[in-house]
């Protein structure tokens, strides 16, 4: 019964790329146009034939991680690449329907994230072991997509570009009040703190983060220009001169839009600038996949522009620019598999199989929704005042507005790390 819903599924879907099917009963199936990529996938048990069929969106992912479907030479990219060109964009069999239908519905349910509930997701995945971050991020510890220049640019540089990116976008001056809502291990606000002068004051819901925060503040001499806190932002009640929050917004869920852009427009001088960045989805509203809800990110949500710009409005503030960098993350996932897949004995040592398993197969998905699907990454550039910032964009990408000798040391620096 369940081979042929599979089966069923399948043929009527599967039109792009070459997919062989080995069921547990020992029969092989194929499916699509012959064309790249070419994979063979093994199911291995009925039960997981049953669990793909009812629910796909969580059971793929779950099988990899349990090793009860397995990918021949381990080829995730092409799996995912195939499932992403074939089933993107909402197609699912008739029987599909009903739980698609009821995830939209739970939305705003699963993603309210009161305070106590942001507090336990983000520990979720942020207070994981330390280590396990080491093995695959830049030396900075950005976690978000960074800024490529030239695709061939290196991890290490393109975060340091994504970084002074975002500076030339905040129009910093020596002294200004800066917030930074979600600032992680604290890399983007020491480099504001280190190379433009400001004064920083950045908020996180992570324990693990803030220790290394505070600890790398002190060890740079920065403490009397950064101040990192244990924080929800919407506790925060001074004021700013600029406002940055990188790699957040995801995890606010719908519910808080309007109670995030309010809290922006209520801390954020009259003359002020505040920088937005976000994973985005190009297209309708959606829902969370469940995979990624259960065992990677709970409570967040991917906004549609459709439903941001909105409540942007609604909150009397500009919008005064708004940059998509779409593929620059998939080239940022990408560095991150390759990394953290060259230290697998490693990760083995951090946590067990099933783990890495769930790592890997997270970071392959979400590199591939970006190639593949409809996923995006968006800067809002935000303000009170219609001239807050110049009327051009020709300020973002003429020299001299980052201290020249800062930039050049730590190109260097980036430079010699990826040489090491």
């Amino acid at each position: 019964m369940w081979s042929e819903a599979i089966n069923q599924m399948l043929r009527q879907w599967m039109r792009k790329g070459a997919l062989t099917l080995h069921l547990p009963d020992g029969t092989a199936r194929s499916y699509g146009d012959g064309t790249a990529p070419q994979v063979t996938l093994r199911i291995h048990d009925d039960a997981t034939l049953r669990r793909l069929a009812l629910n796909p969106d969580l059971a793929l992912g779950e099988a990899y991680m349990e090793g009860s479907l397995t990918v021949d030479g381990d080829d995730l990219h092409g799996l995912l690449e195939l499932v992403l060109r074939n089933f993107g964009g909402g197609r699912r069999s008739w029987w599909n329907l009903p739980g698609r239908w009821l995830r939209k519905a739970r939305r705003g349910l699963d993603q309210r994230n009161i305070a106590a509930s942001s507090r336990r997701n983000v520990a979720h995945h942020y207070d994981l072991p330390p280590r396990l971050y080491d093995l695959f991020l830049d030396e900075d510890r950005q976690y978000s997509c960074a800024y490529f220049r030239d695709p061939g640019d290196g991890l290490e540089q393109a975060q340091l570009q994504k970084k002074h990116h975002i500076a030339r976008k905040l129009r910093l001056e020596p002294g200004l009040r800066v917030l930074d809502i979600g600032c992680g291990w604290g890399g983007m606000a020491l480099t504001l703190a280190r190379d433009y002068g400001v004064q920083v004051t950045g908020v996180t819901l992570s324990e693990e983060q803030l220790k290394v925060a505070q600890r790398r503040a002190r060890e740079e001499g920065l403490e009397d220009r950064v101040e990192f806190r244990l924080q929800d932002y919407r506790a925060v009640t001074e004021t700013f001169d600029r406002i940055v929050s990188v790699g957040m917004f995801e995890h606010v869920g719908l519910p808080q839009f309007d109670p995030y852009f309010r809290a922006v427009h209520d801390l954020l001088a009259e003359d002020g600038v505040a920088l937005v960045h976000t994973i985005g989805w190009a297209g309708p509203p959606g829902s969370t996949n469940p995979w990624i809800a259960k065992y990677i990110f709970p409570g967040g949500y991917i906004p549609s522009l459709s439903e941001v710009a909105p409540v942007i409005e609604n909150n009397g503030l500009w919008l005064t620019d708004l940059e998509c960098l779409r593929l620059h993350y998939a080239l940022t996932l990408r560095h991150w598999y390759d990394r953290f897949t060259a230290r697998l004995d490693e990760a083995r040592e951090i946590n067990d199989e099933t783990f890495v398993r769930m790592w890997k197969f997270y970071l392959v998905a979400s590199e591939q929704s970006f190639r593949f699907n409809r996923q995006d990454v968006f800067q809002f550039q935000i303000s009170k005042r219609l001239d807050a910032v110049p009327i051009t964009r020709d300020y973002l990408y003429r020299s001299g507005l980052v201290p020249r000798q800062a930039e050049v040391e730590t190109l260097d620096r980036a430079r010699d790390h990826a040489a090491e």
